[in-house]
């Protein structure tokens, strides 16, 4: 059985920075369907649990993996380089990772709304209300945030980082997710979030 999380990405292991903007396409597209359960109404029917219970563990489980890679793989080779570039490009970062603090401490809050929504069936007004505003909010912050990696940070990453520096940000990405890209020689895996078995 295989799961895939989103749409199929253009991108593998051997783009680790591709991966990244397709992880930004999932995080937009789950905070749509989070949206889209809280405008359904308070009571879940099936679709909507199931929308829900997946979102939710998206934001969970994945979605900090990603934060992990720009923060513990690709802002780290960017500080180290000496490029001019990539010093103007680090001018950026601390917004960045505040950014990735902020979404924290609201995706927790949705996170702890959620599963008390699943776990009942319900919600009442207060929470749901709640829910949206700090998914509105959240689409504020990404739209921002991912415009300045996909189009600023990661095509500066692109020109300034050797193909050894990108090379090793696509491997520590694949052993966050458990893969041993060595044993997977010629396979490509697309997908940083696809489960097989």
């Amino acid at each position: 059985m295989s799961i895939q999380l989103g749409a199929a990405p253009e991108s593998n292991f051997d783009d680790p920075l591709g991966l990244l903007s397709d992880c930004h396409r999932r995080i937009e597209r789950f905070l749509r369907q989070l949206l889209a359960v809280t405008n359904r109404g308070p009571k879940l029917d099936d679709d909507a649990r199931h929308a829900l219970e997946v979102a939710l563990r998206y934001f969970r489980e994945a979605a900090p993996r990603h934060t992990r890679d720009e923060e513990d793989s690709l802002f780290p080779r960017l500080r180290a380089s000496a490029d001019s570039q990539a010093r103007q490009a680090l001018a950026i970062v601390e917004a960045l990772e505040s950014d990735h603090a902020t979404a924290d401490v609201a995706h927790a809050e949705v996170d702890r709304l959620g599963m008390a929504w699943l776990g009942a069936g319900t919600i009442d007004a207060g929470s749901i209300a709640r829910i949206r505003q700090l998914l509105t909010d959240l689409q504020s912050l990404y739209a921002h945030h991912i415009d300045i990696e996909d189009n600023t940070l990661f095509p500066s990453a692109a020109r300034v980082l050797s193909a050894d520096s990108i090379a090793d940000v696509g491997r520590e990405m694949a052993e966050r997710r458990g893969i041993d890209l060595d044993s997977l020689q010629g396979f490509k895996l697309r997908c940083p979030t696809k489960r097989q078995g």
